[in-house]
Protein backbone atom coordinates (compact mmCIF):
# COMPACT_ATOMS: atom_id res chain seq x y z
CA UNK A 1 0.00 0.00 0.00
CA UNK A 2 2.83 2.36 0.80
CA UNK A 3 4.35 1.81 -2.63
CA UNK A 4 1.02 2.46 -4.36
CA UNK A 5 0.63 5.73 -2.47
CA UNK A 6 4.20 6.74 -3.33
CA UNK A 7 3.62 5.90 -7.00
CA UNK A 8 0.32 7.81 -7.07
CA UNK A 9 2.02 10.78 -5.40
CA UNK A 10 4.85 10.70 -7.94
CA UNK A 11 2.47 10.41 -10.92
CA UNK A 12 0.04 13.10 -9.71
CA UNK A 13 1.87 16.01 -11.44
CA UNK A 14 1.99 14.04 -14.69
CA UNK A 15 -1.74 13.28 -14.52
CA UNK A 16 -2.46 16.96 -13.93
CA UNK A 17 -0.30 17.95 -16.89
CA UNK A 18 -2.03 15.32 -19.07
CA UNK A 19 -5.47 16.56 -18.07
CA UNK A 20 -4.50 20.14 -18.86
CA UNK A 21 -3.55 19.24 -22.45
CA UNK A 22 -6.08 19.72 -25.24
CA UNK A 23 -7.41 16.56 -26.95
CA UNK A 24 -5.32 17.31 -30.04
CA UNK A 25 -2.12 17.61 -27.93
CA UNK A 26 -2.93 14.37 -26.11
CA UNK A 27 -3.30 12.60 -29.48
CA UNK A 28 0.04 14.00 -30.69
CA UNK A 29 1.80 12.87 -27.49
CA UNK A 30 0.26 9.39 -27.87
CA UNK A 31 1.39 9.20 -31.52
CA UNK A 32 4.91 10.37 -30.62
CA UNK A 33 5.09 7.82 -27.76
CA UNK A 34 3.89 5.06 -30.08
CA UNK A 35 6.52 5.97 -32.69
CA UNK A 36 9.28 5.96 -30.04
CA UNK A 37 8.03 2.62 -28.66
CA UNK A 38 7.92 1.06 -32.13
CA UNK A 39 11.42 2.35 -32.90
CA UNK A 40 12.68 0.90 -29.63
CA UNK A 41 11.06 -2.49 -30.35
CA UNK A 42 12.62 -2.45 -33.84
CA UNK A 43 16.05 -1.47 -32.55
CA UNK A 44 16.13 -3.95 -29.65
CA UNK A 45 14.14 -6.94 -30.89
CA UNK A 46 13.54 -7.06 -34.63
CA UNK A 47 16.67 -5.61 -36.26
CA UNK A 48 19.13 -8.00 -34.54
CA UNK A 49 16.91 -10.98 -35.35
CA UNK A 50 16.67 -9.97 -39.03
CA UNK A 51 20.44 -9.43 -39.15
CA UNK A 52 20.95 -12.94 -37.76
CA UNK A 53 18.61 -14.37 -40.39
CA UNK A 54 20.43 -12.51 -43.20
CA UNK A 55 23.92 -13.60 -42.11
CA UNK A 56 23.01 -17.18 -41.17
CA UNK A 57 23.69 -18.71 -44.62
CA UNK A 58 27.19 -17.20 -44.79
CA UNK A 59 28.00 -18.31 -41.24
CA UNK A 60 26.63 -21.77 -42.01
CA UNK A 61 28.79 -22.02 -45.15
CA UNK A 62 31.88 -20.93 -43.18
CA UNK A 63 31.15 -23.54 -40.52
CA UNK A 64 30.76 -26.18 -43.25
CA UNK A 65 34.13 -25.21 -44.78
CA UNK A 66 35.75 -25.40 -41.35
CA UNK A 67 34.18 -28.81 -40.74
CA UNK A 68 35.43 -30.09 -44.11
CA UNK A 69 38.94 -28.84 -43.32
CA UNK A 70 38.86 -30.57 -39.93
CA UNK A 71 37.59 -33.81 -41.50
CA UNK A 72 40.38 -33.62 -44.06
CA UNK A 73 42.96 -33.12 -41.31
CA UNK A 74 41.43 -36.05 -39.42
CA UNK A 75 41.77 -38.32 -42.45
CA UNK A 76 45.39 -37.20 -42.93
CA UNK A 77 46.09 -37.94 -39.28
CA UNK A 78 44.53 -41.40 -39.67
CA UNK A 79 46.70 -42.08 -42.73
CA UNK A 80 49.80 -41.01 -40.82
CA UNK A 81 48.78 -43.15 -37.85
CA UNK A 82 48.36 -46.18 -40.12
CA UNK A 83 51.79 -45.80 -41.73
CA UNK A 84 54.28 -48.34 -40.51
CA UNK A 85 56.83 -46.90 -38.11
CA UNK A 86 60.37 -46.98 -39.42
CA UNK A 87 62.91 -48.52 -37.12
CA UNK A 88 65.66 -46.35 -35.66
CA UNK A 89 68.27 -47.72 -38.07
CA UNK A 90 66.18 -46.56 -41.05
CA UNK A 91 65.58 -43.16 -39.45
CA UNK A 92 69.29 -42.74 -38.71
CA UNK A 93 70.15 -43.63 -42.29
CA UNK A 94 67.53 -41.18 -43.62
CA UNK A 95 68.84 -38.36 -41.43
CA UNK A 96 72.47 -38.96 -42.37
CA UNK A 97 71.60 -39.17 -46.06
CA UNK A 98 69.51 -35.99 -45.96
CA UNK A 99 72.33 -34.05 -44.27
CA UNK A 100 74.80 -35.24 -46.93
CA UNK A 101 72.35 -34.19 -49.66
CA UNK A 102 71.19 -30.79 -48.36
CA UNK A 103 74.13 -29.48 -46.32
CA UNK A 104 77.24 -31.57 -47.05
CA UNK A 105 79.87 -28.99 -46.11
CA UNK A 106 78.02 -27.06 -43.42
CA UNK A 107 76.52 -29.69 -41.10
CA UNK A 108 77.81 -32.58 -39.01
CA UNK A 109 75.71 -35.12 -37.15
CA UNK A 110 76.59 -36.91 -33.95
CA UNK A 111 74.44 -39.59 -32.29
CA UNK A 112 73.59 -39.40 -28.60
CA UNK A 113 71.52 -42.53 -28.00
CA UNK A 114 68.12 -41.91 -29.63
CA UNK A 115 68.98 -38.29 -30.28
CA UNK A 116 70.94 -36.67 -33.05
CA UNK A 117 73.00 -33.56 -32.45
CA UNK A 118 73.55 -31.51 -35.59
CA UNK A 119 76.25 -28.87 -35.62
CA UNK A 120 75.87 -26.18 -38.27
CA UNK A 121 78.61 -23.91 -39.57
CA UNK A 122 77.40 -21.17 -41.92
CA UNK A 123 74.52 -23.24 -43.28
CA UNK A 124 72.43 -21.56 -45.98
CA UNK A 125 68.95 -20.72 -44.64
CA UNK A 126 67.04 -22.22 -47.62
CA UNK A 127 69.01 -25.49 -47.36
CA UNK A 128 68.39 -25.62 -43.61
CA UNK A 129 64.66 -25.00 -44.12
CA UNK A 130 64.46 -27.77 -46.76
CA UNK A 131 66.37 -30.15 -44.54
CA UNK A 132 64.17 -29.46 -41.49
CA UNK A 133 61.08 -30.03 -43.64
CA UNK A 134 62.50 -33.36 -44.85
CA UNK A 135 63.34 -34.37 -41.29
CA UNK A 136 59.79 -33.67 -40.16
CA UNK A 137 58.05 -35.26 -43.15
CA UNK A 138 60.26 -38.27 -43.90
CA UNK A 139 61.81 -39.42 -40.65
CA UNK A 140 59.23 -37.91 -38.25
CA UNK A 141 62.07 -36.74 -36.04
CA UNK A 142 61.37 -33.57 -34.09
CA UNK A 143 63.57 -30.70 -33.02
CA UNK A 144 64.00 -30.88 -29.25
CA UNK A 145 66.45 -27.98 -28.94
CA UNK A 146 67.68 -25.33 -31.33
CA UNK A 147 70.44 -22.85 -30.60
CA UNK A 148 71.26 -20.93 -33.75
CA UNK A 149 73.09 -17.71 -34.41
CA UNK A 150 72.93 -15.74 -37.60
CA UNK A 151 76.33 -15.85 -39.23
CA UNK A 152 77.86 -12.54 -40.39
CA UNK A 153 77.05 -11.79 -44.01
CA UNK A 154 79.77 -12.00 -46.64
CA UNK A 155 80.07 -8.55 -48.24
CA UNK A 156 81.87 -9.97 -51.30
CA UNK A 157 79.04 -12.38 -52.22
CA UNK A 158 76.13 -10.43 -53.73
CA UNK A 159 73.88 -13.51 -53.94
CA UNK A 160 74.54 -14.55 -50.36
CA UNK A 161 71.56 -15.77 -48.41
CA UNK A 162 71.25 -15.72 -44.66
CA UNK A 163 73.48 -18.30 -43.01
CA UNK A 164 73.11 -19.99 -39.63
CA UNK A 165 75.59 -21.51 -37.21
CA UNK A 166 74.82 -23.42 -34.04
CA UNK A 167 73.36 -26.69 -32.76
CA UNK A 168 70.15 -28.66 -33.21
CA UNK A 169 69.08 -31.58 -31.08
CA UNK A 170 66.65 -33.98 -32.77
CA UNK A 171 64.49 -36.60 -31.07
CA UNK A 172 63.87 -39.74 -33.08
CA UNK A 173 60.30 -41.01 -33.32
CA UNK A 174 59.29 -42.98 -30.25
CA UNK A 175 62.07 -41.56 -28.07
CA UNK A 176 60.13 -38.41 -27.02
CA UNK A 177 63.19 -36.85 -25.46
CA UNK A 178 63.86 -39.79 -23.18
CA UNK A 179 67.33 -39.55 -21.65
CA UNK A 180 69.67 -42.41 -22.49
Amino acid sequence: MKQDNALNTALAPLRQRWASLAQREQNLVLIAGTVVLLALVWWVALAPALHSLRTAPARHAAADRELQAMLQMQSQAELLRQQPQANNTDVRTQLEQSIKTEMPATAQMQWLGNRAQVTLANAHAPALARWLSQVRDNSHASVAEMKLNRAPEDATDASASTRWSGNLLLDLPGSAGAPN
